[in-house]
């Protein structure tokens, strides 16, 4: 026996087809324009699929493997590393905010909130950085000041504020400690917040290159983001010496740098897109139920 669908349903099936296209084309796209010669991208503009196939976009990207390969083992230890520090920490922080027995928590949240308001500035904070915390040119520069995020705190504690206070005080009445309790009872109902957030975290600095420009000095701690954009400006720069030159030798020679960009988008967001799979399930669940209290 037949299906049918109504009117109403196929209305909404071609409103998700077509809204999972405007996600999915554009992919494509940046894919087709990456392996595209840059002859066919000036004389056919942007296509769907290539005209002409040509992967000289990424030969010169990987002209020098050694400093991309690098600046990836950089970007993958110090987002792991401030990643799993970085949910450590802000859990700790809101598990006893979330205590409705915490002394001055209110006064806490506050002063946690009140840092989203206002900011150092750049300036004051290059100077703690390098002058006190003598974080400049090192690794820790990408991990340490980035523990600490305070929207990602009131998420957290909004979560645990969610949680059956039940099961803190059975915990309780068994003799469990608070942090016993924080380990064993919280953090493992707590899963999809922690995975929400640790999503988070992991994008902000896998994306980060402002940190790369402003505090590292020595190539081999380069950061992916930075690497691929010092790469691209490089490359322009090439480019236009030799468009202003009047050496025909100089001439002849032209970098790529239109297909090079769409080329350094699917080097940078590839690992992202094999990372959110894991965290797809628990993603929507740890947004909804952290936003249900206030």
């Amino acid at each position: 026996m037949e299906k049918k669908y109504s009117i109403g349903q196929l209305t909404l099936h071609a409103f998700f087809i077509i809204a999972s296209l405007t996600y999915i084309l554009p992919f494509i796209l940046l894919i087709s324009i990456s392996i595209s010669s840059e002859a066919a991208i000036n004389q056919f503009g942007y296509t769907l699929f290539p005209k002409v196939i040509d992967f000289r976009a990424y030969k010169e990207i990987f002209n020098n493997p050694a400093q991309i390969i690098d600046s990836y083992k950089v970007t993958v230890i110090f987002s792991l590393l401030t990643t799993a520090l970085s949910v450590f920490v802000m859990t700790l922080t809101a598990y006893p905010l979330s205590r409705p027995n915490c002394k001055f928590k209110g006064i806490l949240t506050f002063y946690i909130f009140f840092t989203m308001l206002f900011g150092g500035g750049l300036v004051p904070s290059y100077i703690i950085n390098t002058r006190y915390l003598h974080l400049d040119n090192t690794i820790w520069i990408y991990v340490l000041p980035a523990l600490v995020n305070a929207w990602h705190i009131i998420i957290i504690r909004t979560f645990f504020q969610g949680l059956p206070e039940g099961l803190v005080e059975a915990a309780k009445i068994d003799g469990a400690s608070e942090l016993r309790t924080y380990f064993q009872i919280i953090m493992p109902l707590s899963t999809p917040v922690i995975s929400t957030i640790a999503f988070f975290v992991i994008v902000s600095k896998w994306n980060d290159w402002n940190t790369a420009l402003v505090y590292i000095r020595t190539p081999k701690l380069y950061s992916l983001q930075y690497m691929l954009q010092k790469i691209l400006r490089e490359s322009e720069f090439v480019n236009k010496i030799a468009q202003e030159s009047s050496s025909s030798m100089f001439q002849d020679y032209q970098i790529p740098t239109e297909s090079m960009r769409y080329a350094m988008a699917i080097l940078a967001a590839g690992p992202m897109l094999i990372v959110f799979p894991f965290f797809q399930k628990h993603f929507t669940k740890g947004l909804t139920i952290g936003a249900i209290k206030g």
